[in-house]
């Protein structure tokens, strides 16, 4: 399943990428519109999730070859 999605992601542009983050921005407005108790979690938290999430994709960009 993943093999199919990489050789799909190859035939995507930068503005198609910039297009998905566009995507995900506006879907979190709307979350967090619907559950506004999403706004009072404590910094450190979103910092921990932050590093969690971009962890990988950070290392295999800069560091993997």
């Amino acid at each position: 399943m993943f093999k199919s999605w990489n050789e799909r992601i190859k035939g995507m542009t930068i503005m198609d990428i910039g297009l998905v983050k566009f995507t995900a921005f506006f879907f979190t407005i709307i979350i967090v519109k619907l559950f506004p108790s999403l706004l009072n979690i404590k910094y450190p938290i979103l910092i921990a999730l932050i590093l969690a999430c971009g962890m990988k994709p950070l290392y295999k960009f800069w560091f993997a070859k």
